[in-house]
């Protein structure tokens, strides 16, 4: 650095500490605190502040919601005449922006009283530098420049009162200039932050928005304003070990949230598949492709809340052991979802290469939904993780015109092919009808025909299906007893009154016509478990032939505990959907299962309640397979409790009422904190039909799924405050039969 630069500097930090909730100031020796959410978590070890490779020596990670550096205002002190900021910032994602505020970079400001200065971005990284002068309020802009996201840039703000000057610069250019009203700078008496906004957009009363995400380096704050030919000079000395040129893009290991820090959550589910961290919902866009599934999710890499959503991707060779893959899509100024990626679905392009349809966000457009298309690169780079994907320039549908369609209700593109034409459906409603699936045919990919709606519901007759209905999904399930072909047709109801449940139709689809008829008009319940089972997709795997349905396993936790835990929601256990010989659709996990077993921990046949929870009494665990069959059991309440405390103080029972020929979870002791929401008495009918009762059940952690004789699914919540809930013991009178049960621990699957 030049000697007469170096002399200006009134704050340096440069990141170089290894580990420590401090970082230093190399001109005052003062050491800020990092503020970490992670340092006092509540349910996992703490975690440490990540330092990672920066474009000189060591880097600042920020996570997006919690990690920023703070300092007391009264003891930063700088000249109201003069001032530059310079700093090397590598942005991971830009964040959710609902108003003007700016996502911070450096920051002291006060903006209703015009006061300070700020230096951020805002919507897809469009710079700006703001200050509070004598003179009032002052903005400058890099007009037409957005920073790259997962790419060191080098950003420097310059103001002096003597020129009447504001400037901003990156990557040794000038964006953006301003002549100012005059002058100086009026100090805010507020906290001089780093990394977050002073004054950010709240969301649910616990995250504050305007929070940077990614890799900040040498941050420098000077008494006066730099010359263009020293910042360019400043730019270029600290690209001279690589060549003089930034590197091209940053390792997704080193800018990415790092999945081990979850790995201790007592709470968060081992063998399901996660988003690294931070906010997920419903994994869709299910594909498979030359020997590897493909799994997408909506994510949110800013924090654990919603908003903001990308597409996350993980990779598997088996639908279970998930991999982690760079975010494949993302909202972007110049392409056709600059307000959003949503939900969308995975098929084949006339050459059989994957391509994706999504919800398109365009403010630029009324109706503000569309559908987009995206192309993966495989012809161009051979990748089987198909990390790379080009979206199409234009929507190829838009919301179609003459029907008296819902205004927010277009959205959760689902495609299939039969011979030479692709048919698409997407969830919609009719005013005054309700819920419906517009189906569109195509012979391209490209240009898409409106068809009409293939099913409508009566929302006075099923007002819990709402007005809308999202995630439209239909497939064959197979040929029933007589021979005839049936289709599976699945939603997801939303708006005011609806269900937001997974509910489903068997029936005739018509392909000339465009039509779905049901079987029976009244719809049925995926599963029993109180919107914890939802957000469908599905496939049909080209390799077993099997109709697998995907869905998210709701997280139920308090908002303030999704911020102190780091992460939202996980995916539920695939499962395969088919049409059973009663011509009952019917689920169960997919076969692979069986892969995550570690040991068979009890093995019992034909021995009475009392005799097996002698054996039980042994039997501790929160990640576990459990298979249990009944016997001649034909009255009263029976079942098994799960993550059991040893005073019986937190417990979850799980039991089938033979009078209500019904199945139910019972969470009113489940947690000893009385923040859970883990409460009440879920369920529903089952309809075994005098079947012996026989439940398979899935314990990763918090979450329960169990599988009532194939017939239904019930997904639920546990989160018992005592880490030693661990137990297990049957429920029902001593004297029933156990016929069969089966326990084993199980594998994770990182």
């Amino acid at each position: 650095m030049n000697k007469s630069i170096k002399t200006d500097l009134i704050a340096r930090w440069c990141f170089e500490e290894q580990d420590g909730t401090k970082t230093l100031d190399e001109v005052t020796n003062i050491h800020d605190k990092v503020q970490y959410i992670f340092e006092k978590a509540l349910f996992q070890p703490d975690r440490q502040i990540k330092r990672r490779k920066g474009i000189s020596g060591n880097a600042l990670w920020f996570d997006g919601f919690s990690v920023y550096i703070q300092r007391d205002g009264r003891k930063f002190t700088y000249d109201k005449g003069a001032l530059t900021f310079s700093l090397w910032i590598a942005p991971h994602a830009f964040g959710g922006i609902e108003d003007e505020r700016l996502t911070a970079l450096i920051n002291q400001h006060h903006l209703v009283e015009e006061k300070g200065f700020i230096l951020g971005f805002h919507k897809h990284g469009q710079l700006s530098f703001q200050l509070g002068l004598t003179s009032g309020w002052e903005e400058v802009w890099g007009e037409n420049h957005f920073l790259p996201k997962d790419v060191w840039s080098h950003v420097v703000a310059t103001f002096d009162s003597h020129e009447g000057f504001m400037k901003l610069y990156l990557n040794g250019d000038l964006i953006g200039s301003k002549k100012t009203q005059g002058g100086k700078i009026v100090p805010a008496e507020v906290d001089l932050i780093v990394g977050k906004n002073n004054n950010p957009f709240v969301v649910a009363d616990t995250f504050s928005l305007n929070t940077f995400m990614g890799l900040m380096d040498k941050v420098e704050i000077y008494r006066r304003a730099l010359g263009e030919d020293e910042i360019l000079k400043q730019y270029h000395s600290y690209l001279e070990p690589v060549n003089g040129r930034i590197p091209h893009s940053i390792s997704y290991e080193t800018i990415s949230i790092d999945r081990a820090d979850f790995t201790a959550d007592r709470h968060r589910p081992q063998y399901h598949a996660t988003a690294p961290g931070h906010w997920m919902n419903e994994p869709h866009a299910p594909l498979y492709f030359k020997g590897k599934y493909h799994l997408f999710y909506q994510h949110n890499p800013q924090g654990p809340y919603w908003g903001n959503i990308h597409w996350g991707h993980w990779v598997s060779e088996d639908l279970i052991h998930w991999k982690d893959q760079p975010v494949a899509l993302a909202p972007d100024q110049e392409e056709v979802d600059p307000d959003g990626t949503w939900s969308g679905c995975a098929h084949y392009d006339e050459n059989g290469l994957p391509v994706l349809f999504f919800t398109a966000g365009n403010h630029r457009y009324l109706p503000n939904q569309m559908i987009g298309l995206a192309r993966s690169t495989f012809e161009k780079d051979g990748d089987l993780n198909l990390a790379k994907w080009e979206k199409h320039q234009d929507p190829v549908i838009f919301q179609p015109e003459g029907y008296q369609l819902d205004d927010d209700g277009f959205r959760d593109p689902f495609v299939w092919k039969e011979e030479d034409t692709w048919f698409q459906i997407v969830g919609s409603g009719i005013n005054g009808k309700g819920g419906t699936a517009l189906l569109f045919e195509s012979t391209n990919i490209i240009d898409w025909h409106f068809k009409g709606c293939l099913y409508v519901s009566d929302v006075k007759k099923y007002p819990y299906l709402g007005r809308v209905w999202e995630l439209p999904i239909m497939l064959p399930l197979g040929k029933n007893r007589k021979g005839e072909e049936k289709h599976i047709f699945i939603i997801s109801p939303v708006g005011e009154g609806a269900d937001v449940e997974v509910f489903y139709w068997v029936g005739t689809w018509d392909k000339m016509d465009g039509k779905f008829t049901p079987d029976q008009e009244d719809p049925q319940l995926f599963d029993l478990g109180d919107f914890h089972f939802t957000g469908p997709s599905a496939m049909v795997d080209p390799v077993t032939k099997k109709l697998i349905l995907f869905t998210i396993a709701q997280g139920e936790r308090p908002v303030e505990y999704e911020y102190a835990s780091g992460w939202a929601h996980n995916a539920g256990m695939p499962v395969e959907i088919y049409l059973g010989t009663d011509d009952r659709m019917r689920i169960k996990p997919v076969d692979q299962v069986k892969e995550l077993r570690n040991e068979k921990l009890i093995d019992i046949k034909n021995k009475t309640i009392a005799e097996v929870n002698e054996q039980l009494e042994q039997i501790q665990g929160d990640m576990l397979e459990i298979k249990l069959k009944f016997k001649n059991a034909y009255e009263g309440r029976y079942g098994l409790f799960l993550r059991q405390a040893m005073n019986r103080s937190e417990e979850t029972l799980f039991y089938y009422d033979h009078s209500q020929d019904s199945f139910f979870v019972d969470r009113n002791k489940t947690s000893l904190d009385k923040k859970e929401r883990t409460k009440g008495i879920q369920g529903g009918e089952v309809n075994l039909e005098n079947e012996p009762l026989e439940v398979r059940f899935l314990l990763d952690k918090s979450l329960v799924e169990v599988y009532v004789n194939e017939i239904k699914s019930l997904t639920t919540r546990v989160y018992p405050a005592c880490e030693e809930s661990k137990g297990i013991t049957l429920f029902g009178a001593e004297h029933l039969i156990i016929e069969s049960m089966e326990i084993w621990s199980m594998n994770g699957i990182n």
